[in-house]
């Protein structure tokens, strides 16, 4: 009963507090921090997300983006503490704040935007976020709800608890704060880039391009049978219907000098060309049933009718209707340990059925069938270890319904067998797309563009009409500087 109340006096101690003026509205917020603890927290979590993602090894584009970032900060309602802006080598198309003025835009949303406006738009809509503390707020909130969050907060303590609260934190800033506070966001962005000198209306132009963007990636992602990868996901209406968005961005007018700035469309194309666009070396391609890593230097094939998703810490193959997968990962393979030991290592000793060795042309490996338990039923699980040099392969194949494993056992041990070292034309193939800037001629026509695109860009006239800002189906002004991909 004692640590009860303990606890319950700590509570209440934490929460008396925690009331704070909101620098945008002058609202009294519930928060649990000081500033100078919100900065020592975005520190904090800055070292976390550059350890989950590199940063695009760019100096002229980094200092770049850095530069558009810090003219808008400084006409910010919070110009009085630091900003930082980093560009991360990540294909998601998104851009995110954290506490304390941490700014991240992923190379992946770069490709789309046509203008320095528009970068403008989306770093001034991230600041927005800090100056309007919801990052903060959300915090406070994730800490108030636990009793061990609390404990966390008062006493400075670390391991499962902190990395719970960086989590919910990162989700909330990477996949958006909800409506409202979205549009609060929008309407602080237009407020600085008017103040910044850019036209406000930018704004509205990032905004359609992103929904443009959604839209055509909601329809490709469900027919691939993955997570669609867009902005936020807040665009669920069209920007042009969107009464509220339109009233926020031309309230912005009012802070706009006469003549404003130009929207740096020669610019900011300059600083992109030669970008990668899409899976750099790091990440790896797919293309023509197959998975190519130039770094790895290993490839792996799929079955003709299944689809390979890539994602940043693992492969997953689907058979059609997503009625079986098998996911990959790779690890290190500790000194000269057999597949056997490396797999019963990674599956920490569980049982498995049929185990037995295996090979991928000249690389050993280690199967087996472990049963896993679900609410469902039991599962069969195919597990396996390919060995390539130190990397060790890891695969899990599984089907959805339980009787079905034997139909899909064949295609798991396929895959598993597909493991190789790249050939000259396949190391040819998996080298990165990279945007090429030009000037359309006139008569240049998308259609035209797309039948010199790479073979592995998909629908390359949809495509190229969204990164050149004329999706569905406006064509390239002559003259007009654009992007293709190469």
């Amino acid at each position: 009963m004692r640590h009860a109340i303990t606890l319950v006096a700590l509570l209440a101690a934490l929460l008396l507090p925690g009331c704070a003026t909101n620098p945008v509205t002058g609202d009294q917020d519930f928060v649990l921090m000081s500033e100078q603890q919100e900065l020592d927290l975005g520190k904090e979590y800055n070292q976390q997300v550059l350890k989950q993602y590199d940063k695009v090894d760019d100096p002229a584009l980094q200092d770049y983006v850095q530069r558009i970032g810090q003219e808008l900060a400084a006409v910010s309602h919070r110009s009085d503490i630091p900003y930082h802006f980093t560009v991360l080598d990540s294909t998601e198309v998104n851009a995110f704040a954290l506490p304390g003025g941490y700014v991240y835009i992923t190379r992946g949303i770069l490709g789309y935007f046509n203008s320095e406006a528009e970068l403008a738009g989306v770093l001034g809509h991230e600041i927005g976020h800090v100056t309007a503390r919801h990052s903060v707020r959300q915090y406070s909130a994730a800490t108030a709800s636990s009793i061990l969050g609390t404990i966390l907060l008062a006493q400075a303590g670390g391991g499962q608890a902190a990395a719970d609260l960086f989590q919910t934190v990162q989700l909330a800033a990477m996949r958006g704060y909800g409506r409202d506070q979205e549009l609060q966001a929008d309407r602080l962005g237009a407020q600085y880039l008017a103040r910044a000198g850019y036209d406000s209306d930018a704004m509205m132009d990032v905004i359609r391009l992103l929904s443009d963007q959604e839209q055509y990636e909601v329809r490709q992602a469900k027919k691939e049978g993955r997570e669609p990868n867009t902005y936020h996901g807040v665009f669920a209406t069209h920007p042009d219907n969107d009464e509220r968005l339109k009233t926020v961005i031309r309230a912005a007018k009012k802070y706009q000098a006469p003549n404003a700035r130009p929207d740096g469309h020669a610019e900011y194309l300059r600083h992109i060309d030669g970008l990668t666009f899409g899976p750099g070396t790091k990440q790896g391609v797919v293309e023509h049933h197959a998975f190519l890593h130039r770094e790895l230097d290993t490839g792996l094939r799929a079955p003709d009718d299944w689809t390979i998703v890539n994602q940043p810490q693992q492969l997953v193959f689907q058979a059609p209707g997503d009625q079986a997968r098998m996911v990959v990962t790779m690890g290190q393979a500790d000194g000269k340990r057999a597949p056997r030991e490396l797999l019963a290592a990674h599956l920490s000793g569980a049982n498995m059925a049929d185990a037995h060795t295996v090979s991928a042309g000249p690389l050993p490996g280690y199967t087996g069938i472990a049963t896993q338990r679900t609410k469902l039923g039991d599962r069969r699980v195919r597990h396996a270890v390919v060995r390539k040099g130190d990397q060790a392969w890891y695969f899990a194949g599984v089907t959805r319904e339980g009787d079905a494993f034997q139909r899909y056992d064949d295609a798991f041990m396929s895959i598993i067998r597909s493991l190789h070292a790249l050939s000259p034309a396949e190391r040819e193939r998996a080298a990165p797309l990279h945007i090429n800037v030009i000037t359309a001629a006139a008569g240049t026509r998308y259609e035209d563009l797309a039948r010199r695109a790479p073979e592995r860009v998909e629908n390359p006239a949809a495509r190229l009409r969204l990164l050149n800002g004329d999706w569905p189906r406006g064509e390239p002004a002559a003259g007009r500087l654009m992007k293709v991909l190469q």
